[in-house]
């Protein structure tokens, strides 16, 4: 399959395409390679792919915090923050996960992860029924 350079016939290198704010859409250098970008709305980059079969995906939550990544080799890791913004929880396809708990103040109260490290207490929540 040729490239968007090739398609064109372009002879002026590298060839890039950007969107209205900047963003590098397509670059492609005048041995073929190239990489391919997208963005969401809020201008972060939830798309790459380049000439080698590599890509990567990632989401972001209204804030602008990643909550998703995954690559083409299979690995892939997920984040959620409490209502302040602190990360909560953390877990990745190798299954290492970790989780925290915050004082009003944003200092961890409590951290747990899969290797088994314990610090602090556990708060207890209730839910009504």
């Amino acid at each position: 399959m040729k490239t968007i350079a090739e398609q064109l016939k372009v002879t002026d290198f590298p060839f890039v395409i950007k969107d209205k704010q900047g963003n590098i859409l397509y670059l492609e250098n005048s041995n073929g390679c190239w990489i391919k970008k997208e963005y969401d709305s809020a201008g972060n980059q939830i798309y790459y792919e380049d000439s080698n079969e590599c890509w990567r995906k990632s989401e972001y939550n209204s804030e602008g915090r990643e909550i998703f990544y995954e690559n083409c080799t299979g690995y892939w890791h997920k984040y959620e923050y409490d209502s302040e913004g602190n990360e909560k929880y953390f877990e990745d396809s190798d299954g290492y996960y970790c989780e925290r708990e915050f004082d009003s103040d944003g200092n961890v109260t409590y951290y747990k992860n899969s290797d088994g490290f314990i610090i602090g207490k556990q708060s207890i929540k209730t839910i009504e029924q």
